[in-house]
């Protein structure tokens, strides 16, 4: 039996059912891949809206009052960019690496898409040429850095959900601020800042090349790890460029032709104020906790650039002169250069050493008579003559040196490693990193802004900052304090104290208490003038034990300092209490300001990274007009002082600088100084407290171990030449100004002996009272045996500790 044929019609038919049944079986597959897809990951896709409002992580900046920068904080750098910021060719070598296509696609390309499918499934090698700028976008911001099909697919509809979002300068301001592109560079500005050190807009076309090519491997293929790999990958990105007609064919050859002139640049601060800067960052973390170094706040505080510059040198200044009086310490090292020329060894010596302060290394190359040369760091080489020289006698301790060298041989050999500095007259010297610190302070006292502040030699040497940390004692810096009590209680500048001495019997010590003047002698009757002039201590504590030890400390806590600070005791007097250099300047500012106590700060406002102001400074104005200049009576400093004891003190401080223990000053040739020396028991701490109506300055020397500077080494020759040093600078241009005399203050002639007005027609000197206090009786002819007071006496007293 013949099989039976199948018709040519039943088996077309067959195959149409079979074809009918695959499609609906694909078209079923697609729509549940389809449904699948967007109910399980289109519909679980992130708010794109949040682009709208992207947040980078931008360091924290802090800046001088005049726009300075002083420093960042925060481990990405980043300087977001707008398109229109951002110049044109960057703009055509990003796309021309990236993404040509960009402008034309609506976030997917499929052709770069369909390729990179087809290579992958004829190789099974993954490119990475589907991947739009839009699909990076939607990776940086939203997706792991996972290699997934799914991420791939979540990228795509990412993408497509992107481009319907945002406008296509949208999404390429946010590639360009977001794109990672090597050593903690995020974004093309922050890249410009850390491999070229410039702006955007101030790159060739060959450096913006570079960074366009960055992308595809920043952190092995950037110009500073992999120089070939980068220009390779810059010159690739120039063809493209070129093939895309973007630029023309002699543009191309000179960019290609560029060698490579990145390097690691760092923030490129302005304004040297480091102990400053530390203090912001602290505030700021308190505040913000670690938003405080991501959210990209600027900090303006009132520190003046120019005025911080002056502080710094003058610091650096004086205790480098403080460590030359006292002996040099001898080289860091040696190094053998017997028989051997100048050669890169030689700099590769001085790799380990640092320069520290104003502290420069280097190595003695050859030693003259009276001269010698060194090599810096730097390659360069400088000649020390012997100014800079002669001053190296032998440190053996504080107080002791070995003999005057007479020749540069007697100081240092060839191959010794070395410090030297500038000196104010741009002649080098040989130096040394000093073993004592120091710290400046400068304020206005009419609201406390703080105008310039260094807390120590160099901040990267120690972080201890001296200016607000350190509680030292004062010394006499106290004693206007004291001062100021007395004549609140009736005392005048001609009150007579008997400057003799005293003995403290006090069981609670294991010894008597003799305290005694620096000079170690007693000058019987004295004027309260003269006493504060001459920083008699005897006078100080007789004047403390009549007015009262409680008395003293409430007049310390009004002038700001803290209970725990100031000892019940009569060495109160002598400054035996403790305060900070920024303590010390509330207190001045008192004297500075007509009598109004402010309070310190440093940052005067806090922007967000769009210049919306989160914070701003409302300080307590010191002011006798505050009504006719309008100021509210809430901003208005507390008055601790009344008017005409202000004028007083003013007097009797500025007779300090014009008569006293800091006439150094009158170098600065101004009539408007005034201030306080201050030194502790056994030359501890030395402290200059000086002003004028402008400006309060406090400098303070010591050791850290609070171990004696050294004999002689008193506020007047330790810390009033940083003082000085400063503030010639910082009153440059700045007009004398005298505090005005108050009503019912008079100007008497007064025997100078007695404080009692003159006889007729003697000579005498005008003293200045309050109108009650005016002396009437009239001083006796003068004994011809002279002073009663020989010196000799003694008394002794029950101390009142």
């Amino acid at each position: 039996m013949k099989p039976k044929k199948t018709s040519a019609k039943s088996c077309s038919s067959r195959w149409k059912i079979v074809l009918s049944i695959l499609t609906f079986v694909g078209i079923l597959s697609v729509g549940v891949a389809f449904f699948f897809a967007y109910h399980h990951i289109y519909l679980k896709l992130p708010d794109i809206n949040v682009l709208r409002d992207v947040r980078y992580q931008i360091p924290l900046a802090v800046y001088s009052k005049n726009g300075k920068l002083i420093a960042q904080f925060g481990e990405k750098k980043r300087t977001p960019i707008t398109t229109k910021e951002a110049p044109e060719k960057l703009i055509q070598a990003v796309l021309a690496a990236e993404d040509d296509r960009f402008f034309d696609h609506p976030g997917v390309d499929y052709q770069g898409l369909l390729r990179a499918t087809v290579k992958y499934i004829l190789t099974g090698e993954k490119r990475q040429g589907g991947s739009t700028i839009t699909m990076q976008v939607a990776r940086n911001f939203f997706l792991t850095p996972e290699k997934t099909f799914l991420r791939k697919i979540k990228e795509i509809f990412l993408a497509i959900k992107i481009e319907n979002e945002l406008s296509k300068y949208a999404i390429l301001e946010l590639y360009l601020n977001k794109i990672y592109l090597g050593h903690r560079a995020y974004g093309v500005g922050a890249a410009a800042q850390v491999y070229y050190g410039k702006n955007l807009g101030e790159l060739g076309l060959a450096q913006l090349a570079m960074i366009a090519g960055l992308p595809k491997a920043p952190s092995i293929a950037n110009p500073i790890t992999n120089p070939q790999w980068a220009i390779n990958r810059r010159n690739y990105v120039l063809r493209r460029m070129r093939d895309l007609d973007l630029i023309t064919l002699n543009q191309f050859q000179q960019a290609i032709n560029q060698p490579v002139t990145a390097r690691l640049y760092s923030v490129s601060v302005e304004a040297k104020a480091p102990y400053i800067a530390e203090m912001v960052r602290k505030k700021m973390f308190l505040k913000y906790a670690e938003k405080a170094y991501t959210d990209g706040y600027k900090v303006h505080t009132t520190v003046d650039s120019n005025a911080q510059e002056y502080a710094n040198i003058a610091l650096q200044t004086a205790l480098s002169e403080y460590s030359e009086r006292h002996g040099f310490r001898g080289p860091h090292g040696h190094i053998d250069l017997a028989g051997r020329d100048f050669d890169a060894q030689w700099l590769k010596q001085l790799e380990n050493q640092k320069t520290i302060g104003n502290t420069v290394p280097g190595v003695v190359t050859s030693v003259g008579p009276k001269s010698v040369q060194v090599l810096l760091a730097n390659a360069q080489i400088i000649e020390i003559p012997w100014p800079g020289l002669k001053w190296a006698r032998k440190y053996r301790s504080t107080n002791t040196r070995g003999s005057i060298p007479e020749s540069a041989s007697d100081i240092v050999q060839k191959g010794d490693i070395i410090k030297v500095r500038l000196s104010s007259d741009d002649k080098w010297r040989l130096a040394q990193v000093p073993s004592i610190e120091g710290a400046l302070v400068s304020i206005n006292p009419d609201d406390g802004s703080i105008v310039a502040l260094t807390g120590g030699f160099d901040f990267y040497q120690s972080k201890y900052n001296r200016a607000v940390q350190a509680k030292r004692q004062p010394g006499s810096g106290f004693k206007p304090i004291l001062y100021t009590k007395a004549l609140e209680e009736g005392f005048t500048a001609a009150s007579i104290i008997n400057d003799a001495p005293v003995v403290f019997d006090e069981p609670t010590m294991e010894t008597e208490w003799r305290p005694k003047n620096y000079s170690g002698k007693f000058y019987g009757p004295t004027r309260l003038r003269v006493a504060l002039r001459k920083s008699r201590n005897l006078v100080s504590i007789r004047l403390a034990r009549e007015l009262g030890i409680t008395s003293v400390i409430d007049s310390g806590l009004r002038f700001g300092l803290p209970e725990k600070q100031l000892p019940k005791t009569l060495s109160l007097a002598l400054g035996s209490g403790s305060a900070s250099p920024l303590e010390m300047a509330r207190v001045y500012a008192v004297f500075a300001n007509g009598g109004f106590l402010i309070e310190p700060y440093l940052i005067d406002r806090i922007e967000t990274v769009k210049g919306e102001i989160v914070y701003k400074a409302s300080p307590k104005i010191a002011c006798y007009d505050c009504d006719e200049k309008g100021v509210p009576v809430q901003q208005r400093a507390p008055s601790v002082m009344s008017r005409r004891v202000n004028y007083l003190m003013n007097s009797l401080l500025q007779d300090v600088v014009k008569n006293g223990t800091g006439r150094r000053a009158l170098e600065l040739n101004r009539t408007d100084l005034a201030g306080k020396t201050g030194t502790s028991n056994e030359q501890r701490d030395a402290w200059f407290n000086g002003f004028n109506l402008s400006l309060v300055t406090i400098t303070w020397v010591g050791f850290d171990s609070s171990k004696p500077l050294g004999f002689g080494e008193t506020g007047g020759r330790a810390a009033l030449p940083m003082w000085m040093k400063y503030m010639k600078h910082a009153l440059n241009g700045v007009p004398e100004i005298q505090p005005k005399l108050p009503e019912e203050l008079v100007s008497v002639r007064i025997d100078p002996e007695t404080g009692f007005l003159a006889r007729p027609a003697q000579e005498g000197i005008f003293e200045i009272f309050r109108s009650e206090n005016v002396p009437t009786t009239i001083a006796p002819p003068p004994q011809q045996s002279g002073s009663d007071f020989d010196g000799s006496e003694q008394e002794e007293i029950q101390s009142l500790f």
